[in-house]
């Protein structure tokens, strides 16, 4: 098993929450604008009501053309440099966002906030799996998942609350000032883990390479294609949380309510993660988390047709309880098993994974949220169909799951 290169400088109880708070920009630039996607479509111009989803696929969209880039960019200049860069980008897109006039504006200001948080989004992947690998480095993600989950949680109401002091430009602001502050800690405290003497050429052959040796390794494909099964019908509740909890169950003002109860079901779940994977293995508790996920989506589709698509409120949010404590699970060990036989090319590894988990979910969550009717069944129908996809992908990536197989991938890796 690759070891990893380097020991951190910084102490794990300040290293854990600049990360976090890294990767929480894009949390933060997707479910603080729930609230206001009403707002922004009549504001701008748009008549057709799923046509506002756009404003959360598009940073999606940049992140799937980000990520490619800025990981073989960490590979070559360092992975402070790239992540840098990604930052400075992230708050242009928010100052063309603060002062857009159409939606099509709009859209271009998203999706460069998309490409932009792409790099804290891979690089950061990348930076971990410089200084740890297996069981350590999964826990690290499950507990940095734990303190990120914090900004899903709060951010509508965080998004509710600015738009109604400031108008909902404002929330565009307060994005463009979060990321000026992690910029600067960033810079100032968290050294390079990137030795010049590990840094690879920045060459489409070179990239090309290390994107065809990454899709060779059957381990990091597999646990990719699952990332994308599992997250693509998150991206559909993403994108229709808000008209289903305002539209459908008439919530009003009590939706970042509801929604960070959820949000936080993730977040705990992450967190015990990161103690339950040194016990049981990612493996182990990835397969049990998917499995009862999909049971559990199967059983509530069954159930939403006795209730002509919509579900009572209490069986909806138990339903969905349920179902992210799962994907709470699975988060930070399918990411630490794909990335487990890539720290060699962490950097283009990282952005690999990264990038086709994306492509794989965007579309198919986009094309789920865009069916929206004012019914639950495509949105359930989705947790269990990708679910199904995602169990066969770790199956297809374990060999089988057949015993003696199974000595033989684990022969290196004997505490996955």
């Amino acid at each position: 098993m690759s070891q990893p290169a380097a020991t951190p400088a910084l102490r794990t109880g300040e290293f854990v929450p600049l990360i976090a708070l890294l990767i929480s920009l894009v949390a933060l630039a997707i479910d603080a604008m729930l609230p206001a996607l009403p707002a922004i479509g009549e504001d701008l111009g748009v008549v057709r009501r799923n046509d506002v989803q756009f404003v959360i696929t598009a940073v999606f969209l940049g992140m799937s053309m980000g990520q490619i880039f800025f990981g073989p960019l960490s590979d070559r200049i360092g992975r402070k440099p790239a992540i840098h860069a990604g930052l400075a980008l992230f708050m242009a897109g928010c100052l063309m966002s603060i002062f857009a006039r159409s939606f099509e504006m709009m859209i271009a200001g998203r999706v460069l906030q998309g490409i932009g948080v792409s790099a804290p989004r891979v690089v950061t992947m990348a930076l971990m799996r410089d200084q740890y690998a297996g069981r350590q480095m999964a826990r690290l993600m499950s507990f940095t998942m734990g303190v990120f989950i914090i900004v899903p949680t709060i951010a509508p109401a965080l998004g509710q609350w600015i738009q109604m002091l400031g108008g909902w430009r404002a929330i565009f602001a307060v994005f463009f000032a979060v990321a000026a502050i992690v910029f600067l800690w960033f810079a100032i405290r968290q050294p390079e883990t990137l030795p010049s003497e590990r840094r690879r050429p920045l060459s489409p052959r070179a990239i090309g390479r290390a994107v065809v040796e990454v899709v060779k390794i059957r381990v990091a494909l597999g646990y990719t294609l699952a990332s994308g099964c599992v997250f693509a019908p998150f991206l559909a509740y993403l994108s229709t949380a808000q008209q289903i909890f305002q539209d459908v169950y008439d919530t009003g003002a009590l939706f970042p309510l509801y929604f960070g109860v959820l949000a936080l079901a993730v977040g705990a779940a992450a967190f015990v993660n990161g103690r339950l994977v040194m016990q049981f293995g990612m493996r182990k508790l990835s397969r049990g988390s998917m499995l009862l996920a999909t049971i559990a989506s199967v059983v509530c589709l069954g159930l939403a047709f006795a209730f002509e698509g919509v579900l009572p409120f209490w069986l909806f949010m138990a339903f969905l309880f349920f179902v992210f404590v799962c994907i709470g699970l699975l988060f930070g060990n399918l990411g630490a098993l794909a990335m487990q036989p890539l720290g060699h090319i962490a950097g283009v590894g990282a952005a690999v994974v990264a990038s086709l988990s994306t492509l794989v979910s965007v579309p198919l969550g986009a094309l789920v949220g865009y069916t929206f009717d004012g019914t639950l069944y495509a949105l359930i129908a989705s947790y269990a169909l990708f679910g199904a996809g995602a169990l066969a992908a770790m199956k297809w990536a374990d060999g089988g799951w057949r015993p003696k197989r199974r000595r033989v991938l684990l022969k290196a890796s004997v505490d996955l």
